[in-house]
């Protein structure tokens, strides 16, 4: 099947299940989709709070749970969805790992890269294409990335980084291990200083949002004759809605806002349990001070609030309604009871919880969706586009690989 056909079935699905996914869980005082499907709003309320996590964390344990439900009601609608789309997953590459360097030489070159960062650098360097080609590193911090390419396929790399700090201390890198890197220190979307050329590779790991769009594009229009870019954090856009890459896309009845765009990103296989307990506390929180706001005000609207910082959970609910408060201009009473309000924000997280869990049975079709987009722009300006993982999961849930070449 072409990538064109696929998004078009992804975008079917996408269109006809809006109302389960398309969906703000904070401002909801009830399952917003429960009439149209009370299969599904029963199984879920049915679930004991302790196995939602687990639940969430595959998506195959989550399409056991959840799928029965969603066809029962869809049956009773008369609808037929194509739900194998569900259970959708990149292809693994065909090729064979390209051989990066002697063991010996890994443990000095990867000193001061986080374990798991370090990880996803080399399945990515191992899935490139490899060319005699000059490598353009776009976003690319320090370079690590980039470094590992000078070093292992023994090619010039430029790597383009806005932050002075992170460059010099990639040039000192660099500099260590005597490789052909040199560093740009230039704004990503100043096309002034844009610097693709036609015989390069260019290269993104991660770069988020607009920034790695802005590369496609870049790239596009310059010629550059192949590139390879895992993209990240969709929803890191300037504009409020986001703007289809491709003809098909652009064709679509979707219309995604910035929080639309976050769903993809609302999976991890790697929050242990203490990170989950945490999070779970700050929801409820949040949630206990916005059914505060509400009364205090007077007006049924969730109001958002500024990040908060982790330690903060260290104090008492009390202190947290008085900084968040204070951070919104709301004046609160003195005679408030401050349990009453944290137990029904514990109550509304149960309630988010369900939402957003039958809401991820849509974030990896959603994921997929944006990658085609991205790819079939590309097919468009006359790439050879192959998408395929670059890694498992387990290392980052982030793990596309979209590979382009003229």
């Amino acid at each position: 099947m072409s990538h064109s056909a696929l998004f078009l079935q992804l975008d079917t699905l996408l269109v006809q299940s809006r109302e389960l996914w398309q969906v703000k869980a904070f401002g909801c005082d009830a399952l917003p989709w429960a009439k149209n499907f009370p299969h599904l709003a029963e199984l879920v309320w049915s679930l004991a709070d302790s196995s939602l996590d687990e639940l969430d964390r595959l998506q195959g344990n989550l399409l056991t749970c959840l799928l029965p439900a969603l066809k029962a009601d869809l049956a009773g609608m008369g609808e037929n969805w194509p739900l194998a789309l569900l259970d959708i997953e990149l292809p693994k590459p065909s090729n064979e790992s390209v051989f990066l360097m002697e063991a010996k030489d890994t443990a000095h070159f990867s000193a001061g890269i986080k374990g798991r960062k370090w990880a996803q650098i080399t399945a990515f360097t191992q899935q490139m294409n490899v060319s005699d080609n000059e490598v353009l590193e776009w976003c690319a911090g320090k370079g690590h990335l980039g470094r590992l390419i000078a070093k292992a396929q023994a090619r010039p790399v430029v790597s383009v980084e806005w932050q002075q700090s992170l460059c010099e201390a990639g040039e000192k890198l660099a500099q260590q291990w005597q490789l052909p890197q040199r560093f740009i220190c230039v704004n990503a979307f100043d096309a002034q200083h844009n610097e693709l050329k036609v015989e390069q590779q260019a290269v993104a790991l991660h770069a988020c949002g607009d920034l790695h769009v802005c590369l496609l594009r870049l790239a596009a229009n310059a010629g550059t004759r192949d590139i390879a870019i895992s993209p990240c954090c969709y929803h890191l856009i300037q504009a409020q809605e986001y703007q289809a890459m491709s003809l098909e896309g652009m064709r679509s009845q979707l219309r995604l806002t910035r929080h639309d765009l976050q769903l993809p990103l609302q999976q991890s296989a790697i929050v242990n349990s203490k990170q989950l307990a945490l999070r779970h506390k700050q929801v409820a929180w949040r949630l206990g001070f916005d059914c505060l706001q509400r009364k205090v005000r007077g007006i049924s609207d969730y109001l958002p609030i500024p990040s908060m910082k982790l330690s903060q959970l260290n104090d008492d609910f009390a202190t947290f309604c008085l900084w968040a408060a204070g951070q919104k201009g709301v004046n609160l009473p003195s005679n408030i009871d401050f349990n009453y309000f944290l137990n029904l924000g514990i109550e509304r997280q149960r309630l988010t919880q369900r939402i957003d869990l039958v809401a991820h049975l849509f974030r990896g079709v959603l994921e997929y969706w944006l990658l085609l987009d991205r790819v079939c722009f590309l097919e468009e300006q006359d790439y050879q586009v192959n998408l395929v993982q670059f890694c498992e999961s387990g290392i980052t849930p982030r793990n596309s690989l979209i590979q382009a070449k003229k």
